[in-house]
């Protein structure tokens, strides 16, 4: 795999770099993101826990995927600026599972009694 960097920009706001990439990658298929994430780091020479990738995408049949990836200057930053799902994707944050709540239980059922009494019509009043 070898990846050629088509644009580079500074994000002194977000304390980042922003790149964008192409990835070849002839005979194989689409590339892992860690893979991804370690080639960019060697790169641009910045550790692996700095590089988030963002996005990749691939087109059918096309042996090269292109992405956005970005390279924060201090992993607070990525920590402090990058959404949930997408840190748990680059493997920096573990997902957090939600228990789901348990049914109620069903309200208890009448007794034969008044099911029986409610079942039996009421007397017509007599009209005048």
């Amino acid at each position: 795999m070898e990846i050629e960097i088509v644009a580079k920009k500074e994000n002194e706001l977000l304390d980042r770099v922003e790149v964008k990439f192409k990835a070849s990658h002839p005979k194989e298929g689409t590339p892992q993101r860690d893979a991804v994430r370690e080639k960019l780091s060697s790169m641009l020479k910045a550790p692996k826990e700095r590089v988030i990738v963002d996005a990749m995408d691939s087109e059918f049949g096309k042996m090269e995927t292109v992405g956005y990836a970005k390279v924060y200057k201090t992993k607070d930053a990525a920590m402090k600026y990058e959404r949930e799902h997408v840190l748990v994707r680059n493997k920096l944050k573990e997902k957090v599972k939600v228990e789901k709540k348990k049914a109620a239980a069903p309200p208890p059922k009448p007794s034969a009694a008044p099911a029986a009494a409610a079942a039996a019509p009421a007397p017509a009043a007599e009209k005048k």
